[in-house]
Parts: C-alpha cells; sequence; structure tokens
C-alpha cells in the first residue's frame, strides 16, 4: 500500500498557510497578485500556503505587508489551536 502524501505538513505551518489563504482571499487577491504584492514567488507562496515550506519571519513580514496586514494577524489560527487545547482540558504551562 502506497501513500500518496508520504510526509504531510507540519500542523503549525499548515494552519499558517490556511490563515495566509484564507486572509489573501477575503482581500481578493489571487496567489500572483499576493507573490507580486509581496516580493515573492509565485511557487514559494504555494509551498507556504499549503504548509509545505517553513517561512523565515521576514518572508511573513513581506507577507503580511502585501496583505495589508499586522504580521500578528497570520498566526491567528494558532491562537484559536492554543484556545482550543485548553477548553480540552489541556492545562496551559
Amino acid at each position: 500500500m502506497s501513500s500518496a502524501d508520504p510526509d504531510p505538513p507540519d500542523p503549525q505551518l499548515l494552519a499558517i498557510g490556511m490563515q495566509i489563504r484564507q486572509l489573501r482571499e477575503e482581500r481578493g487577491y489571487s496567489l500572483e497578485q499576493l507573490a507580486e504584492r509581496s516580493g515573492l514567488s509565485f511557487r514559494g507562496l504555494i509551498y507556504i500556503e499549503h504548509g509545505r515550506r517553513n517561512a523565515g519571519v521576514l518572508t511573513l513580514m513581506r507577507i503580511a505587508s502585501g496583505l495589508d496586514v499586522p504580521p500578528g494577524k497570520l498566526f491567528d489560527r494558532l491562537s484559536n489551536q492554543h484556545t482550543s487545547a485548553e477548553a480540552e482540558g489541556e492545562s496551559p504551562q
């Protein structure tokens, strides 16, 4: 039995990528438009949105700038995941 995806993306990278995609779509930007606005390559942006690339701080700042949002907005889904984990009984350390 072979797997089509032998190395699934890291859940945290995927959460950031999903947030970027949501913000991009809310603004009506295509991948090409956001890549141009942020100075990134189209392919690089795809990898980030799919959780396949661990983007550096400067790259995330460029994406946030291209989306006209504060950089912290890119981490909203991570904050929600943390809040959900606490609600499920996991205590913060």
